[in-house]
């Protein structure tokens, strides 16, 4: 049996002989067949994977494999992959199969990355604990009764238990880093534009952006250079140039970082968490660094505002999704319009359709300047605040998390408590900037806690090299 430890000793072992891509893809198949029970996985491309490996093993041969030669990846359900089902976790998209592939799947592909299989999800990405699917809960691989996070929940638990060596996710409000912190592994949302989001079935277009869930910093840094760049596909991505981030980790420097006080003091984090936080501050201030409290004022205005802004993204967005050209589609109906109705209403889940109704609420006539046009106000605010905080430090530091992975239907029946979850992992996404959540210790009720790091835009490298410190 092959234990994963990392990419770079995953590439040496191929290298030598001591294990092959065809057998790789025979024992994370077998893994996930007796993983059912964690409900990870929705579909495992097992033709696809194997023929895939069966390439990759004739290129090691010859030595011209690519830099995820063997590399199992897994990708969150709203990720297209020609040939290949996806449905955002979705009835309205049950048995669709993708036309094209995202270009971060090409890119992976290129590369010699192995494509696993498509992972359970928050439908349509919306939500913080993987309760929203479709097809069932995802179970946290450490204690069964907690919930994985979300909404890549899914990928999250598919690499701590093992089962994939790296996966996608796709982060709009904490959908990356939220679950990473519930099950101990490492999340990257990068900058927005960063990655190309072709492909990537849309929640809200101008706060989307994917990004891998790892066991390592270091592989997080090579999974993100071989997706990274200017995409012709998609004009938002950007043309900043690609840095060798994996090979930038180990630099040695001193930064300034700022923790927000009002984070770690908030009323309602858990103890624990904090004094975790508080030792890990004062280890990075033994390693050199220099950590100072400063007070970010608009954090009671964070999950308003994203909650506003996305929710009016994913009204427009949805809209497309009628059960006329594809995917679910009512049979009992009287006339078109009552098909457009039965079928949206069958084929979406309760908090998709509360998100779409509060969406088209903001943006309706009457309510548009008082809700989503201040929210647009507000979302500069913030994005001007943290742009100011970068002029004197290189870092802001939160918890990922108010508290460890809770239990299943703990939060579920007040949307508010669950959309709370998210007041740390936000603000990266209102402004557009990169994040990290790495593992930084233990709860004493067993679970991991994670600690976030954020930095100006395209700073991935120094990013990554400060997250490489973080030690549980």
């Amino acid at each position: 049996m092959y234990s994963f430890l990392n990419i770079e000793k995953l590439k040496a072992d191929l290298k030598s002989g001591q294990i092959n891509c065809s057998e790789i893809v025979e024992h994370a198949i077998k893994q996930i067949s007796e993983s059912q029970k964690l409900n990870a996985f929705l579909e495992v491309f097992e033709i696809s994977a194997k023929t895939q490996a069966l390439l990759v093993d004739e290129k090691i041969k010859f030595g011209t494999e690519g830099k995820l030669a063997g590399v199992i990846v897994g990708l969150k359900d709203n990720i297209c992959y020609k040939g290949h089902k996806v449905s955002a976790s979705s009835k309205i998209l049950e048995g669709f199969e993708s036309l094209y592939s995202a270009t971060v799947v090409e890119r992976l592909v290129a590369e010699d990355a192995i494509i696993i299989g498509r992972l359970n999800c928050d439908e349509f990405a919306m939500g913080s604990s993987n309760e929203n699917s479709a097809f069932g809960n995802v179970l946290n691989p450490l204690n069964n009764s907690c919930v994985p996070g979300g909404s890549s929940g899914g990928a999250a638990a598919s690499v701590a238990a093992g089962l994939c060596h790296v996966c996608l996710g796709s982060d709009t409000g904490g959908s990356i880093r939220q679950p990473a912190s519930f099950t101990g592994t490492v999340g990257l949302k990068p900058t927005y534009g960063r990655v190309s989001r072709y492909g990537l079935i849309a929640y809200a277009s101008s706060f989307d952006q994917i990004g891998p869930i790892t066991k390592t910093v270091q592989d997080a840094a090579i999974v993100l250079e071989v997706i990274s760049g200017k995409d012709k596909y998609d004009n938002t991505c950007s043309s900043e140039k690609v840095e060798s981030y994996n090979s930038l980790i180990n630099e040695t420097k001193n930064y300034k970082i700022a923790y927000i006080k009002e984070c770690v003091e908030a009323e309602g984090i858990d103890l624990e968490v904090k004094q975790i936080i508080l030792n890990q501050i004062e280890t990075l201030k033994s390693l050199g660094h220099s950590v100072e409290a400063i007070s970010f004022p608009y954090l009671d205005y964070l999950v308003p505002t994203y909650y506003v802004l996305t929710t009016a993204e994913a009204s427009s967005n949805l809209s497309r999704f009628s059960g006329i050209h594809y995917g679910h589609r009512t049979e009992v109906t009287t006339d078109l319009e009552n098909t457009y109705k039965k079928s949206r209403s069958d084929g979406f889940g309760k908090e998709v359709k509360r998100r779409i109704m509060l969406g088209t609420f903001v943006l309706s006539a009457g309510y548009y300047d008082a809700y989503y046009s201040k929210g647009q106000k507000v979302r500069r605010i913030i994005y001007k605040k943290t742009k100011d905080i970068f002029k004197n430090f290189d870092f802001i530091l939160t918890p990922s998390t108010p508290g460890t992975a809770f239990e299943f239907g703990k939060n579920s029946a007040d949307p508010i408590k669950m959309y709370l979850e998210d007041i740390f992992t936000v603000q990266a996404n209102i402004a557009g900037i990169p994040a990290i959540s790495v593992p930084c210790g233990n709860h004493s009720n067993g679970l991991p806690v994670g600690l976030q790091l954020m930095c100006n835009y395209f700073e991935e490298s120094k990013l990554l090299n400060l997250a490489a410190q973080i030690k549980p």
